[in-house]
């Protein structure tokens, strides 16, 4: 662990500035645009765009990275996220939002593709389950602290807008001085979707469904806050709270799934977390019971994505795991752009912000229900020959999800090479 943060602490500080900049202005927008009089649907479709450029971002930084390097891309694009969180309080308009979110989106996107390339370079074999870690909470920790900033200031004001602004362009600062040398760039060349869901049906529905609860989480939390009338305060905790229980499940689940069937988990886990939803939907104006369904539901949404993961490994062999990364990433992401218009248009109806927790809900027991069914259609794989599970969190890039893969490869082979 120790010789993790010296090689890679400017990162890992450098990240975690970012991800305060990112989860401030996710949960901002939305507590803004109630104040702007902007509809649940519009605040939908503005969350939305993140996922879109996001998903952009994913496709198109491997060349970006290849064309101009890794230290021009993070520069370039870590400015870019600084200028427009300005924008946003300069400009309250839907169409100027919404491009701002795409920019965002694509930005963040490339600069987590840049920023866990490092990491990989960074750590050895040695170390590379404890690099990942460390990233994935650094990252998760990041969003948590976000929402206590949010109490600082006004958000009718622009302080808000500029914290995150100001953060961001600080966190470029110890990456680009302290990181040396860059590393060469290379990703995997994915295999065709139509191979991926022929090797792990329940990998890729899994990934679609789970897309749209996590978008749900991170776009559409802060909008439900407002329309229940939650105060900043109250917003602040509750969206914290699902990152909160991502952090504290992650790790007993992923202990569990080494040692029983994952698809029964799977379908468990699914179950759990449509439970959580159905607590929030009904008793959410108990504020203690909503801040309990969103850790229930955080906890097992997060969890949920390194279990497909892994599930879907079971049935690949090692020279495959790297190609079928992509498509995971690529398969959640356009769930991931469905779920906060799907989740606006449902709290826009009679439903009211009940909708929030009614979609995710509907998402976790249609996995359930899928994880059983696809357990009748195949033989599961004995436990003993699974492969490990490596924690990963869903806003994972495919260099990360690739790197997950390096690990739970080695960790198989470890015993094979022993003396």
């Amino acid at each position: 662990m120790i010789q993790v943060l010296s090689s890679a602490w400017a990162l890992l500080l450098g990240m975690g500035l970012l991800m305060v900049g990112n989860g401030m202005q996710g949960t901002l927008l939305g507590i803004r645009g109630a104040l702007e009089g902007f509809s649940t649907f519009e605040m939908s479709i503005v969350m939305s765009c993140y996922f879109v450029g996001f998903l952009g971002g994913s496709r198109m930084a491997p060349g970006m990275i290849r064309r101009v390097g890794h230290v021009r891309v993070f520069a370039a694009l870590a400015s870019l996220i600084s200028a427009v969180m300005i924008l946003y309080p300069t400009f309250p308009n839907i169409v100027i939002w919404s491009l701002g979110r795409i920019l965002i989106g694509f930005c963040f996107s490339a600069v987590y593709v840049t920023a866990e390339s490092w990491l990989n370079n960074a750590a050895d074999n040695s170390n590379r389950g404890q690099a990942l870690s460390l990233y994935m909470i650094v990252q998760t920790l990041g969003i948590v602290i976000a929402q206590a900033l949010l109490l600082t200031a006004d958000p009718s004001g622009f302080i808000l807008f500029v914290i995150p602004s100001v953060l961001v362009s600080i966190a470029v600062t110890p990456i680009l001085l302290s990181i040396s040398p860059t590393p060469a760039f290379d990703t995997t060349k994915p295999m065709s979707l139509r191979e991926l869901v022929n090797f792990s049906p329940l990998g890729c529905v899994g990934m679609f469904l789970l897309g749209g609860v996590f978008s749900a989480q991170f776009g559409m939390a802060s909008v439900y806050g407002a329309e229940a009338g939650l105060s900043v305060a109250q917003i602040s905790l509750f969206v914290a709270t699902f990152f909160v229980g991502s952090v504290v499940l992650q790790y007993p689940i992923g202990w569990i799934s080494d040692r029983m069937n994952r698809r029964t988990l799977i379908a468990i886990v699914s179950v759990v977390g449509a439970l959580g939803s159905f607590v929030g939907m009904f008793l959410g104006h108990i504020f203690p019971i909503l801040l309990a369904s969103a850790f229930v539901v955080g906890g097992m949404s997060n969890p949920l994505y390194s279990l497909l993961i892994a599930h879907t490994n079971d049935f690949l062999e090692h020279e495959d795991m790297a190609a079928a990364s992509g498509g995971m990433v690529f398969i959640n992401g356009l769930g991931a752009i469905l779920g906060p218009v799907i989740t606006g248009w449902m709290m826009g109806t009679a439903l009211g912000p009940g909708g929030f927790y009614l979609f995710t809900a509907v998402l976790f027991i249609a996995l359930a229900f899928y994880a059983t069914y696809r357990s009748t259609q195949r033989a599961g794989i004995a436990v003993e020959d699974t492969g490990d599970f490596v924690a990963l969190t869903a806003s994972a890039t495919v260099v990360a999800v690739e790197y997950a893969q390096e690990i739970a490869i080695e960790a198989e082979q470890e015993p094979e090479n022993s003396p």
